[in-house]
Formats: structure tokens, C-alpha cells, sequence
């Protein structure tokens, strides 16, 4: 029985190290583009804000590589003292977007090239990725009914967000891709109402059939707009469209949605046992 307990410990271990590894090697980089985003937004007299967004840039550089470092077989109080770290810098830099967001929103920073609603966005994935960090070292590994919910709504509003940002950084006469980003951006606005919806019922609407049948749902549309995405994101490279996005933007937002699949595939296994679905 003892060697049971002893087994136990150490999956939970190696599962802590694993998720707080998987979380920081992703949001890490995550950060620190949005650091880079910010900084090219800014108006050539923003100095300060500059330095700052530089500053980011480079923690955040620093953390990944240093995520890259460890392994699955990394002490666990080590990765504990590491993910208090982390959660400071991403405490540190969601303060810093809230700050830029008041400045554009009390009329500041005239000019400037960083819409509201994307510091908005940007500062809502900090805050995601500190309150992550505080849960898994709470000891908060599994994901609950309750989880399932709330990350969804999180995420499709993420995407939602993504289709908006795209929309209105294309050139306006590429009408066709306009119009489609546009299609996304009214299909994940209701994805986020029927979730929220979902949400209000709690405890009544977690139940393992209509929860199956939300996470499919929200996979449909969430690959077809990473698939958007990824082509969007070739076609910039190859600079056959007309757009002010930054090609590591476009990949930026593509990898987001990659991540969100693998988050609900993750859902749907602890739901029903299923094999996550392939890519």
C-alpha cells in the first residue's frame, strides 16, 4: 500500500513538472511577442514605453530559454520556486499593458498603432498565464467540469479577438479575406454567448453529454479558423496578400489556436476517456 502511495507521489510529480513546463515554454514566448508587438504600435517618441516593452522583450527571452533547460526530471520544488518566478514577471508585464491601455483609452498616446481591444487582449493572456502558474502550484493539475467551461469562454474569446485583429489589419481591398475574417469574428462572438450561457447554468449544464457536445462544437470552428489562419499566415510569408501584419503575428495567433485544440482534446479525454483527436 505504501509503495502505492509512494507511485502516486511521484506521477503527480512528474505530471506537475510536465504541465508547469508544457504552460511557461509556451506562454513565455507568448509574452515576449507581445512585448515585441507593443513596442512596434508605439509612436517613435514613446521612449519610455519603449525601454520598457524592450525590457519584457528580454525577461521573457531569459525565462524561455530557461524553460528549454529543465526536463520532466527536473526537482519539483525547483520548478515550484521557478513557476513564483515566472508569475511575477507575468504579474509584472500585465500591469505594464493595463497601464499602456490607460494611457490610449484616456487619449495619451495619439497616433500610436496599438488598438485598445488588442492591449485589451494581450493583458487578459498575462493574467491567464499568472493565475495558471498560481494553480499548479496550488496543486490543481486536473481538469474539472468547471475548468472546461471557463477556458472555453476565455479561448473563444481569444479567437474572436484574433478574427477582429485580422479583419481590420488587411488591406482593405482584399475584400474576399476581409469579409471571411469578418464571418469568424460574428461565428466566435456566439460561440462566446452560447458559452457564457452554458456558464450562468452551472452546476445544472455540466453534465458529461452537453459538455461532449460544447467541446465538439467548439473544435469544428476553432480548427477551420486555424486553418484560416495558417494560410493567411503562408500567404504573408510569401507576400502574396496585402496586409500591415507582421508574419510573426500571423504565426503568433495561428499557434494560439493550435494551442486551443489541444487544450479541448485534452477536455474531451478526461470526459469520456477518448483519444484526443488528431491534428
Amino acid at each position: 500500500m505504501k509503495g502505492n502511495k509512494n507511485s502516486n507521489k511521484e506521477v503527480a510529480s512528474e505530471m506537475f513538472v510536465a504541465r508547469s513546463l508544457d504552460e511557461t515554454r509556451f506562454w513565455s514566448r507568448i509574452m515576449k511577442e507581445h512585448s515585441l508587438f507593443l513596442r512596434l504600435g508605439f509612436r517613435c517618441e514613446d521612449t519610455q514605453l519603449i525601454a520598457e516593452a524592450n525590457q519584457f522583450y528580454h525577461l521573457f527571452e531569459q525565462i524561455e530559454r530557461r524553460a528549454h533547460s529543465f526536463t520532466n526530471q527536473t526537482d519539483p520544488e525547483q520548478i515550484r520556486r521557478f513557476n513564483s518566478e515566472v508569475q511575477q514577471a507575468a504579474t509584472h508585464i500585465f500591469a505594464f499593458k493595463r497601464k499602456v491601455l490607460g494611457l490610449i483609452l484616456t487619449c495619451q498616446l495619439p497616433g500610436a498603432n496599438n488598438f485598445p481591444l488588442l492591449v485589451d487582449h494581450v493583458s487578459r493572456e498575462a493574467n491567464y498565464f499568472r493565475n495558471r502558474l498560481i494553480e499548479l502550484n496550488e496543486g490543481k493539475l486536473k481538469p474539472l467540469a468547471d475548468a472546461i467551461i471557463k477556458e472555453n469562454v476565455f479561448f473563444l474569446r481569444i479567437m474572436a479577438d484574433h478574427a477582429k485583429f485580422i479583419g481590420h489589419l488587411l488591406d482593405p481591398s482584399e475584400r474576399k479575406l476581409v469579409d471571411m475574417a469578418r464571418n469568424f469574428s460574428n461565428d466566435f462572438d456566439e460561440l462566446v454567448f452560447q458559452a457564457r450561457d452554458l456558464e450562468g447554468m452551472k452546476p445544472h449544464s455540466q453534465t458529461v453529454p452537453l459538455l461532449d457536445q460544447f467541446l465538439d462544437q467548439n473544435r469544428v470552428s476553432v480548427a477551420s479558423l486555424r486553418d484560416f489562419k495558417k494560410t493567411a499566415r503562408d500567404l504573408i510569408e510569401e507576400c502574396k496578400i496585402k496586409s500591415i501584419i507582421h508574419p510573426l503575428l500571423a504565426d503568433h495567433v495561428f499557434r494560439e489556436a493550435d494551442r486551443f485544440l489541444t487544450i479541448i482534446d485534452m477536455f474531451e479525454a478526461h470526459l469520456t476517456g477518448a483519444t484526443p483527436h488528431s491534428k
